[in-house]
Order: structure tokens, then C-alpha cells, then sequence
């Protein structure tokens, strides 16, 4: 398939629901159990846990319904907004927050980051305390001036973008004008938490093919330093999973710093 041809996933709206199961279940047959799951719970507990990244507010802008990458930031920071670019990630949140019928079941991860933090058996207080911590669920439009435009949240301590750039932008001018919309969210002294897929071209969520940015450590370092932001930590861990639905070679796992 021409890649021209691939979907945007700020415009197509994957279906939310398939993409969980695809990515983030806790299906032992799921292909992506180390990269999107324990990998990246991992480098998130080990990066909050040094206790440099606190304070009152988190903002979390990501690609997709997933949560489980909050687990470890929800013990730092006492008010976590979400905001998602499409309504069926937002419906798909919100039902697990309110713990309706249905609700996609995040157990398989409250399980992992419970035992990171040594506290194998408070999966439910974690799950409980999450849930808490998220104030607010907001849909904004990536194609705005400003992401902040008609909801007037605040500059955030810590903003965390999983996937979000690799999802939406479409060539490397489109990418720098996402990230300075990011960064805006943020205080003078925040800390910026980038996660992403490595020279990807595509993602599948059920017979549909979406777009992927591709870049690579380099590009993204570059482009941080470019718009003023202290890089702390950038590495990539090199894919594990073997599966046909995406064709990411890494995952990059990025913090900078916000310069007062």
C-alpha cells in the first residue's frame, strides 16, 4: 500500500476498543507485552521515582485510550488532565474512570507497576488513586494555534506526549509546529516526557492502516535543543515483539527540561 494512503489518526479516528486489544491487552498472546507494557512502565517508574519530575499539575496529550503509563506519574503529582484528539478515546477513558460496563480492563499493568514499586498486592489502591488524580478529560484540536485555545487549562509541572507526534504530524515542518505547542503547555522549569516508535512508517488498527511519522533519536534530540529544552535523557530500547501490525524499529524514551 501507497503509504500516501494511510490514515491520520486525528482524522480517521481509529477504533478505540481494537487498538487496546491490539497494544496494551493483557491477552498472553499480545505481541506488544514488552515494548508498550513493561518496557515503557519501567522507564517511566525508574524516571519518577528519581523524585526530579513532582509537582501540582501533570498533562498527559497522547495518541490512543491507554493509561497505564500514568500509574507511576499519579504518586508525583496531584491533579493529571488528559487530553485526546478524538471523541472515541475520550468515551473510552471515561468509561473506565466512572468503572462502567465494559470498561477495558487495566489490571495486567496495575499488577506490573505495583510490583515495581514493591507493593504486589495494592493493585486496587493504585488503580483507586489513579482515577482520582485525573481531573479532567478534554478534547482539543491539534490543528488549532494554541492547544489551551477554548479550555484555559494551566502550564503544567510535567507534560507527558506517548505517541501523539508519531501519530499526527506528516513531515518534519508539521512536527516542529506540533512540538511548540507542547512545550507551551509547559511551566518555565517543567519537564517534558517524550515516548515514541522509531523509523515507523505505519500502525494497524483493525483492517485500517494509519500513518506514522518517521524519525529517529537524532531527529528528535535535534529538534528539543532547537526550540530551547534541556535534553536529560534520550535512549532508544530496540523492539522486541514480532508482529506485522506496525513497523516501528524501537521505542525512544525522551525527558527534557523547560528552561526558566
Amino acid at each position: 500500500m501507497d503509504s500516501s494512503s494511510y490514515k491520520l489518526y486525528h482524522k480517521h479516528e481509529p477504533d478505540s476498543r481494537t487498538m487496546l486489544q491490539a497494544y496494551f491487552s493483557g491477552d498472553p498472546e499480545m505481541a506488544f507485552k514488552d515494548d508498550s507494557l513493561m518496557c515503557l512502565m519501567e522507564k517511566l517508574h525508574n524516571a519518577f521515582d528519581t523524585g526530579h519530575m513532582t509537582g501540582k499539575l501533570l498533562i498527559d496529550i497522547s495518541a490512543g485510550p491507554q493509561i497505564h503509563h500514568l500509574y507511576s506519574a499519579c504518586g508525583f503529582f496531584q491533579e493529571i488532565i488528559l487530553m485526546r484528539t478524538n471523541e472515541k478515546c475520550i468515551m473510552e477513558i471515561m468509561k473506565w474512570q466512572n468503572d462502567r460496563t465494559g470498561a477495558f480492563c487495566w489490571g495486567h499493568t496495575t499488577a506490573h507497576v505495583s510490583s515495581l514499586e514493591g507493593r504486589s498486592d495494592d493493585c486496587e489502591a493504585k488503580e483507586m488513586k489513579l482515577k482520582s488524580a485525573i481531573t479532567h478529560v478534554v478534547k482539543v484540536d491539534p490543528e488549532t494555534e494554541t492547544l489551551t485555545d477554548l479550555i484555559g487549562v494551566p502550564q503544567a509541572d510535567c507534560v507527558i506526549a506517548l505517541a501523539l507526534l508519531d501519530a499526527i504530524c506528516k513531515d518534519q515542518e508539521d512536527y516542529m509546529r506540533n512540538l511548540r505547542k507542547i512545550i507551551k503547555l509547559l511551566k518555565p522549569g517543567g519537564h517534558l516526557i517524550l515516548i515514541g516508535g522509531t523509523n515507523a512508517t505505519y500502525y494497524t488498527v483493525g483492517e485500517h492502516k494509519f500513518h506514522m511519522f518517521t524519525y529517529d533519536e537524532n531527529f528528535v534530540r535535534n529538534a528539543l535543543v532547537a526550540e530551547g529544552m534541556i535534553v536529560l535523557q534520550c535512549d532508544v530500547t530496540p523492539r522486541k515483539s514480532e508482529s506485522h501490525l506496525t513497523d516501528y524499529d524501537g521505542i525512544l524514551f525522551l525527558t527534557a527540561c523547560k528552561q526558566k
